[in-house]
């Protein structure tokens, strides 16, 4: 058995005297007359948030919130994993594996965490309740990267199987991701029937393959296609660096938390639920929380090569998990969402038990639509719990 040891986030003074002193020094592009977020984080709104990282955020005040969780570090086949392990509070709590995505953090759980461990006391069925892990990926915040190649999705979800079974010891469990998380959950889905009772979804991460014996597509399924492809036409660059030439890009972004802030906080923005205004969704103390994590983590660089692995061993994005996934599936999806199947495609992909819509909500579903979800995930779970 994998020892298993608890862990605090400890930050020391001179990390945070650093980061100040650094944030003082931005040096800031010059800005275009009247520009706005079409060409990217605007000076304008960039210097705002960073005179409030400078003077106001409180990174101590989020450290003891990200501490109040219970975390642990585990040796998983010569990797150090850290992850959340919440019980569950019920007759019979079911296991479940949640996956972050990028550029998110474990600390995407933070507000489904309570209501799905501990039901009850949210107004639930206690015999709803799971026992919630939730690990960082490899090369996220405090697990470390294993620095070497081939640390991709199959690989982390084969990672992410011996830390439910052979480390934690459950036999059964049920798996939940968006982003990354849900391509990691897909081939959770793929590779480990045996053990992954279900699996649910809040992004695509499987694709069909498509052949003459194929029914032909759908008008709504060629919409999906022409969508997903306008949207690595506009948003992609991002996944294209990140997945091509990361440590150029990760020489500037290591070194610079402006750099830093201005590329996490625009995804943040341009693929949240939000009408163009990134705080009506998250707060300034929330984006700096995950900005902060990935700064004093020194992790940015380790999180991007995962799409350069699974580019080029898999794939753009693995485009996605190739074949079909015969495992339960439950998709959630919501309408603001970089990529919102129909369900007809979902089901060329999956062995489909639940689809829902929703009109509100967009990429980051655990924080933007928590409420939601987590009706989701327990709907989804209860008649696999047996």
């Amino acid at each position: 058995m994998a020892k298993i040891h608890p862990f605090r986030s400890e930050t020391s003074p001179e990390q945070l005297t650093d980061l100040r002193e650094r944030l003082a020094r931005t040096r800031f592009a010059p800005a275009l007359s009247g520009q706005d977020w079409t060409h990217g984080t605007p000076p304008g709104y960039l210097a705002e948030l960073l005179e409030y990282w400078r003077t106001e955020f409180d990174w101590g005040a989020a450290e003891e919130r990200l501490n109040a969780l219970p975390q642990f570090l585990a040796e998983v086949n010569g990797n150090t994993v850290h992850f959340v392990h919440a019980r569950g509070v019920g007759p019979s709590p079911f296991p479940l594996l949640f996956s972050h995505g990028w550029p998110g953090s474990f600390w995407e759980v933070q507000k489904i965490i309570g209501p799905l461990t501990d039901p009850a006391a949210y107004g639930g069925d206690p015999a709803d309740a799971f026992d919630l892990v939730a690990p960082s990926l490899p090369g996220y915040g405090f697990s470390p990267h294993p620095g070497v190649p081939g640390m991709t999705p199959t690989a982390m979800a084969t990672l992410f199987n011996q830390l439910m079974t052979e480390v934690l010891g459950y036999s059964r469990y049920g798996a939940q991701g968006g982003d990354w998380g849900a391509q990691i959950t897909s081939r959770l889905g793929r590779d480990h029937g045996d053990t992954v009772a279900g699996i649910h979804l809040n992004l695509i991460g499987a694709t069909p393959v498509l052949d003459e014996n194929s029914a032909p597509l759908t008008p709504a399924e060629e919409a999906f296609v022409a969508k997903a492809e306008q949207f690595f036409s506009e948003e992609g660059g991002y996944a294209q660096i990140q997945g091509t030439r990361p440590s150029t890009l990760a020489a500037g972004l290591s070194d610079s938390p402006a750099g830093l802030a201005a590329w996490i906080v625009e995804k943040f923005r341009a693929w949240s639920d939000c009408g163009g205004d990134v705080e009506s969704v998250f707060s300034k103390d929330e984006l700096l929380t995950h900005i902060t994590l990935y700064w004093l983590t020194n992790s940015i660089a380790t999180s991007t090569r995962l799409y350069y692995e699974t580019m080029h061993t898999e794939g753009m994005l693995g485009r996605f998990v190739p074949g079909y996934v015969d495992t339960p599936t439950g998709f959630a999806s919501f309408s603001k969402d970089n990529f919102t199947p129909p369900e007809e495609w979902v089901r060329r992909c999956y062995r489909l038990i639940r689809f829902t819509e929703f009109d509100r909500g967009g990429h980051f579903a655990a924080l933007e639509r928590p409420e939601e979800l987590v009706t989701e995930i327990r709907e989804f779970f209860r008649p696999l719990r047996a």
